[in-house]
């Protein structure tokens, strides 16, 4: 199909997803260093505050040490900080879009303070898609352990970004088509207030155990809120979790000399890293989004928090499985609900709860899929 617009950013070639697919089950032996090496007090805070998280097990030392760990703990989903690779940083196919989708997660134990954490990793699979935001589009698939210093696998996690041809989807890309003529969301007072009623109400479990044998079949989880969102809010996020290729003055430099294909040039044409799509409007919907919107991580991180609050500090997150499915760009809220599905015993004293999660937008619309599975103490 010939294109009628003028093109800016590299295609996908079929010789350049050959290479890539001679990757495919290959230990990557050099990445990026990761944000994290190790789970010190301040980076696990730094990273439970970026995605709005105040529970005291992560946070507070002298609540941390009345509890059974003696120490605070980290979040499940602080492991996005310790490897680039699952956080979506992705190899071949330079100058093609990036956007991270999904990630399905398998806990086997604690991070806690101070643990050091290590990480292997390879290409898993790579699919081919035709989609509605820009035509043919790869699902890039990893794989990532992640070790403790006593070399105990702690947590296992796919993760996966779709690469998109910037110019198709800004050009041609159907799935925001209304997004992008409508004007800029505005809420009034009343909006507000109620969203914010919803964070005074939130809980979080702590201390009192939640058992096994009081959860029923279709009860429902408290809903969550997320937002209204704004750039602030995925600055903070980055802060804690540290971005893919935020870079300042010398390592900014070092990292477009040696990856040409990842500095864009900005209004000033100074090449500039494809991540400010999540802080720049301009930049976003040259890649075809509708505007400046939240990180994937970042977002399975919510759908996370939304489980450690319900299970108590007794609980133990065992698998978080999540898809990403439309962008949100700042102004949007997310309400996240949830509802338990299934319960098996699971021996050691524990039970095993299984529960479907969703978030919804402000205006219904579908943002995120994702299910989960916990572990909690028996009352015997």
């Amino acid at each position: 199909m010939s294109e009628d617009y003028d093109r800016h950013f590299p295609k996908i070639t079929d010789a350049a997803l050959d290479d890539l697919r001679a990757r495919i089950g290959v230990k990557i032996e050099r990445t990026l260093e990761p944000w994290c090496f190790e789970a010190s007090r301040d980076a696990i805070r730094h990273y439970a505050h970026g995605i709005g998280d105040d529970n005291p097990l992560w946070c507070d030392p002298d609540y941390a040490k009345s509890t059974e760990y003696g120490d605070v703990l980290a979040p499940p989903s602080f492991l996005f900080a310790c490897s680039r690779i699952v956080s979506g940083y992705v190899g071949g196919l330079p100058g093609v879009h990036a956007m991270w989708a999904g990630a399905d997660w398998t806990w086997h134990r604690h991070v806690g303070r101070n643990d050091e954490i290590s990480t292997e990793a390879w290409l898993k699979d790579l699919i081919e898609h035709d989609t509605r935001f820009s035509g043919r589009a790869v699902q890039q698939i990893y794989h990532v352990n992640f070790t403790n210093g006593a070399g105990e696998l702690v947590a296992e996690c796919d993760s996966w970004c779709f690469r998109t041809d910037r110019d198709q989807a800004r050009e041609a890309g159907t799935k925001y088509a209304e997004l992008k003529e409508k004007p800029p969301r505005t809420y009034s007072r009343d909006e507000l207030d109620e969203v914010y009623r919803h964070y005074a109400r939130e809980e979080v479990r702590g201390a009192t155990p939640r058992h096994f044998e009081d959860v029923e079949v279709g009860e429902s989880l408290p809903i969550m809120v997320k937002g209204p969102m704004t750039v602030t809010g995925f600055i903070a996020y980055a802060q804690g979790w540290g971005g893919l290729y935020i870079r300042a003055n010398k390592l900014a430099w070092r990292q477009i000399d040696k990856y040409p294909g990842l500095g864009i040039p900005n209004k000033f044409n100074i090449p500039d890293c494809p991540e400010r799509v999540h802080w720049e409007n301009e930049f976003a919907t040259m890649v075809g989004a509708p505007g400046a919107y939240d990180y994937g991580p970042e977002r399975c991180s919510w759908m996370t928090h939304h489980l450690t609050n319900w299970m108590g500090d007794a609980g133990f997150l065992a698998r978080s499985y999540c898809e990403i499915r439309r962008h949100n760009p700042e102004g949007d809220v997310l309400y996240i609900t949830g509802e338990v599905t299934g319960k098996a015993e699971d021996g050691d004293g524990l039970g095993r709860v299984e529960i479907s999660q969703k978030a919804v937008n402000q205006d219904g619309e579908l943002s995120v899929e994702a299910n989960g599975a916990v572990h909690l103490p028996r009352r015997s």
